[in-house]
């Protein structure tokens, strides 16, 4: 019987953590649904954890429950080498597996990064990063190469594979300007205010004024715009440290209640804490929410800022830092930007992966409390522009959007696997005997 050669799709296996509540597990599964789609790939997913974050996003979400059915068991051996190897994590962590290799990082918050993201990301054939804004922080770090038995200089560390800005794409049919809710799970009517700005983020290290999302300058800034006035708006904050826990819950509120306790004997805004997981229509229905006028984010630096990107699609005001990565979808003609100035990372911020030595921004005092009470005093004014913002992120930064460049860009850079062939007998048909 004649075998049958038919074509095999190149092997295009993605470690990433898809199964998380992470901002990292949201990137991983917009990525990973881009490239099944296409269906040029056979795909094959190894979880992985994100921090602290919770697990099993995918079971709790029956729309991504498909994701599980491409999960590999790890108590399987792989049985070649895949065509395709793509790590979603950060840089130190990339490791060259198959015949071509891709590092997908979020990028860099700072003016720069360790030296060991650097290597990782030599290693790899090539990287993606959110923003063009990681691009050129990455492609501007630059470290003395030490010999490492005489620690002589004997060269240079830096960037030398190439890095491709392949944005964060959103989802355009759910994030959107909605009327009614679409779900049970938002009720503020506890909060009494009409007029609310959120943030949404966590609260990370570092001691006032350097956690990297700026929480606490957000909640003093906040204060001493509206304190003591006869009508104040409310700041909600949709935040946590990391996890769901109730020590975390615990921990933000007592931090909040430091800020607090400063202001004895002043009338001050209330300010009003959201923890634990929502579901992505849930974060379409707190974006939605009448009470909620405008997002407020004073963050000293970001990779993308996907929350921002989110909150824009509702055409609603947004006020956020003038620098690092949200700048690529979020236009300077629709949206308020804080001017403010770059400062080296604090000791009480720094971590694995950010350095003391590095750079990023700190808002203007000034200007931040301006820009709260602009959009306060002339929201009409700030919504009419929001609706363009929501226009322009819609058009230009949609999932479909990104999905088309992941193909595209895949298509040309990739090489040429179409020599692998599999050996295929045709299916044996019985003979159907006929009555003489």
């Amino acid at each position: 019987m004649e075998k049958i050669k038919t074509e095999m799709k190149p092997q295009f296996v993605i470690s990433c953590p898809f199964d998380t509540y992470s901002g990292y597990g949201a990137r991983s599964r917009d990525v990973v649904k881009s490239i099944i789609e296409s269906d040029k790939y056979e795909v094959i997913l190894l979880a992985q954890r994100w921090g602290e974050t919770p697990w099993g996003f995918c079971k709790d979400h029956p729309e991504w429950e498909f994701l599980l059915d491409y999960k590999h068991d790890p108590m399987k051996q792989a049985t070649k080498q895949p065509e395709i190897w793509m790590q979603i994590t950060i840089p130190n962590e990339f490791r060259p597996v198959g015949k071509y290799n891709i590092g997908c990082t979020a990028g860099i918050e700072a003016t720069s990064c360790k030296g060991e993201w650097v290597e990782g990301i030599n290693r790899m054939n090539e990287t993606w990063v959110s923003s063009q804004f990681a691009k050129n922080m990455f492609e501007g770090v630059k470290f003395e190469k030490r010999d490492k038995n005489s620690k002589q200089v004997i060269g240079e560390l830096k960037v030398e594979k190439p890095i491709n800005v392949i944005f964060e794409g959103v989802n355009t049919d759910l994030y959107k300007k909605i009327s009614k809710p679409k779900s049970e799970g938002i009720n503020l009517s506890s909060i009494k205010e009409q007029f609310c700005y959120l943030f949404v983020g966590h609260w990370m290290q570092g001691i006032h004024g350097h956690d990297r999302k700026n929480v606490g300058v957000l909640i003093k800034e906040f204060i001493d715009t509206f304190r003591n006035r006869s009508a104040m708006p409310a700041l909600i904050l949709k935040c946590s440290k990391g996890n769901n826990s109730y020590t975390s819950k615990e921990a933000i509120l007592e931090q909040i209640q430091g800020y607090i306790r400063e202001y004895k004997g002043h009338k001050i805004p209330n300010i009003y804490l959201l923890h634990g997981e929502f579901s992505d229509l849930e974060m379409n229905d707190l974006y939605n929410h009448p009470k909620i006028k405008s997002m407020v984010s004073f963050t000293k630096g970001e990779g993308y800022g996907r929350p921002l990107l989110e909150f824009s699609l509702t055409g609603k005001p947004i006020i956020a830092s003038g620098w690092s990565g949200h700048l690529d979808f979020l236009n300077p003609e629709f949206t308020t930007l804080v001017q403010g100035t770059l400062e080296n990372i604090h000791p009480s911020a720094a971590n694995d992966w950010l350095q003391q030595e590095a750079q990023w921004f700190q808002v203007d005092a000034v200007y931040a409390r301006e820009s709260l009470r602009s959009v306060y005093k002339d929201y009409k004014l700030k919504l009419s522009k929001g609706k363009r913002q929501a226009y322009f992120a819609k058009t230009n930064f949609s999932r479909d959007k990104m999905s088309e460049l992941i193909d595209n860009h895949l298509t040309n850079v990739l090489p040429d696997f179409s020599h692998q062939v599999k050996l295929k007998l045709p299916e044996l048909k019985i003979p159907q005997l006929k009555k003489v």
